[in-house]
């Protein structure tokens, strides 16, 4: 799968308005190529350059297969309009918080999730209880890498 942000390219800077140092927004995203097959889609974006290993900043899975794209903003909620939940990232929140590195230039990566239905969570679970209700659901898998420094 493709997955693109008009907010920054693969590879470029966040800008800051997605991280801790402006409003802490989530940054737009956009997918595509997913399978036909595919019922829902999960994301995941994390920072393996954390000093305590990887940090995870969001977690959203259950979106349905029709949605291809996320508008920037989206509301810190267990449940979404649209019926997709969101995970408790590890600032201990629900939704997403963005880029906030101690030092150094950090590498964020978005990961998206073709799966093959729709998963029984409840919103506030964790990464590890995202991945193990995904295996063997994972039909496709795409992802963008954006980096951040303060």
């Amino acid at each position: 799968m493709d997955i693109t942000s008009s907010a920054f390219k693969d590879g470029a800077m966040i800008p800051e308005k997605y991280t801790c140092d402006g409003p802490n927004i989530s940054p737009p995203l956009k997918w595509s190529n997913a399978p036909e097959e595919t019922k829902t889609f999960a994301i995941i974006c994390e920072d393996p350059d954390a000093p305590s290993g990887i940090w995870v900043h969001w977690i959203l899975f259950n979106l349905p297969e029709s949605v291809k794209e996320l508008g920037e903003n989206l509301p810190a909620i267990g449940k979404l309009p649209v019926g997709a939940k969101q995970g408790k990232n590890d600032f201990g929140k629900i939704g997403y918080r963005g880029p906030c590195p101690p030092r150094g230039i950090h590498r964020y990566f978005f990961q998206v999730y073709a799966l093959t239905k729709e998963l029984d969570l409840e919103p506030g679970i964790s990464k590890s209880e995202l991945i193990r209700a995904m295996e063997g659901n994972i039909l496709s898998e795409g992802q963008m890498m954006g980096k951040y420094q303060r």
